[in-house]
């Protein structure tokens, strides 16, 4: 292949974006890379400040003869550029169109709904990895799942992961968070990501949206609702449906549920409800409100706070036969800034660099990060200090 760069990241002015550059930066020195972003002097800046050895490409998320000409320059795309809705879905077309492989840290369920409508056949058909969700949304939830999948031999009937988490939010995310009007009703389909006709009545009765508060069996904690859950578990069981239509299925009528996990009963309570509420509240006019007391994009948690980070998702699984595993998938940094910008840097890293992914070189489509690097990614992750483990 005769593209100029490995890598191009696209939306490298942005907070999550800079924690990338920096991460490459320290981790990749001999990466043949460049950032972009709408900006020449705001990335020039950047360049300036951090100093990175990359070139600097400018390019509007509205321009599609500028993301053509990006795209033809690159193996892979990295993109932080949220709203995803709002500033990727030419970025995409031009990676499709030119056979670029893409990834990005989007958690805009309704949007990946849309790339799959329009770009999973040919991209399919050429060979090229569509990746969204490769950030804390939903790399934990989805190659963690494949992870504790693979430590059985056997067909798995169910998996439920719980996670806790320590970190701060962006002004990124909180702007992608205000520009969804709510949950349309096509959102709120547990399997609104899945292909046509891979659901059974089973795995819908078994997978309706909703928490319970309770004491979970074999860990320390209570259950209660999922910050993340109504887009995570939409992307795994994606990946159970591709699984099966590659033949290689986590099990018959296989399913998943994620949760919050709390230290306390009251604690799952008070977390539980305070989501409801914020949620209800985001879906409303009284967001108007809200928003000018929370960060601007391009702000985000301080440096100490994003040190002091971490992340652990805990996934209980039952196989078939009843037979229960316990594993575990654990990071520190701040989940949403400092571990994602490793997840979505080593998914690309993997795109770039592997000619072991699973299905071989032929395989393509808008995928997730389970079906489209698999073990690939686990390895990559492991190696980058993110620990996967069998507690039982």
């Amino acid at each position: 292949m005769g593209e100029k760069y490995e890598i191009v990241l696209y939306g490298a002015t942005g907070f999550t974006g800079k924690i990338c550059c920096k991460y490459l930066r320290d981790n990749y020195s001999d990466l043949s890379w460049a950032m972009s972003g709408r900006n020449k002097e705001k990335l020039e800046n950047i360049k300036s400040e951090y100093d990175l050895d990359c070139d600097v490409i400018v390019a509007d998320g509205g321009d599609l003869d500028a993301l053509r000409a990006l795209t033809a320059q690159t193996k892979v795309v990295l993109s932080t550029a949220g709203p995803f809705a709002r500033y990727g879905s030419l970025l995409v077309q031009a990676c499709v169109e030119n056979g670029t492989h893409y990834t990005d840290i989007t958690g805009e369920n309704h949007w990946v709904r849309g790339l799959i409508d329009k770009h999973h056949n040919e991209a399919a058909s050429k060979g090229i990895r569509i990746i969204p969700s490769c950030g804390y949304d939903s790399v934990p939830s989805d190659i963690g799942s494949f992870f504790t999948i693979s430590q059985f031999n056997k067909p798995v009937s169910r998996v439920d992961v719980y996670q806790e988490a320590q970190g701060g939010a962006s002004g990124g995310t909180t702007e992608t968070i205000f520009t969804m009007d709510g949950l349309s009703k096509e959102m709120r389909d547990p399997f609104v990501l899945n292909p046509e006709d891979s659901v059974t009545k089973e795995q819908r009765e078994k997978s309706k949206d909703g928490f319970v508060i309770k004491q979970v069996e074999g860990l320390k904690g209570w259950s209660g609702v999922g910050m993340m859950a109504v887009a995570n578990t939409r992307v795994v069981r994606r990946s159970a449906a591709l699984m099966a239509q590659n033949q290689q299925p986590y099990g018959n009528n296989f399913t998943f549920g994620e949760h919050g996990l709390f230290s306390t009963k009251r604690m799952a309570r008070l977390a539980s409800y305070a989501s409801i509420l914020a949620f209800l509240v985001i879906g409303t006019p009284l967001k108007r409100l809200v928003r000018p007391f929370l960060l601007k994009p391009g702000e985000g948690p301080s440096q100490e706070t994003q040190d002091k980070g971490w992340f652990r998702a805990t996934f209980v699984a039952f196989s078939e036969d009843n037979e229960r595993k316990i594993c575990s998938m654990y990071g520190s940094g701040d989940p949403g800034y400092k571990s994602t910008a490793k997840m979505v840097c080593e998914s690309a890293l993997a795109l770039a660099r592997s000619d072991d992914l699973p299905g071989g070189n032929e395989y393509g489509g808008v995928l997730t990060s389970a079906v489209g690097l698999g073990d690939v990614l686990v390895k990559r992750l492991e190696n980058a200090g993110i620990e996967f483990k069998v507690l039982s």
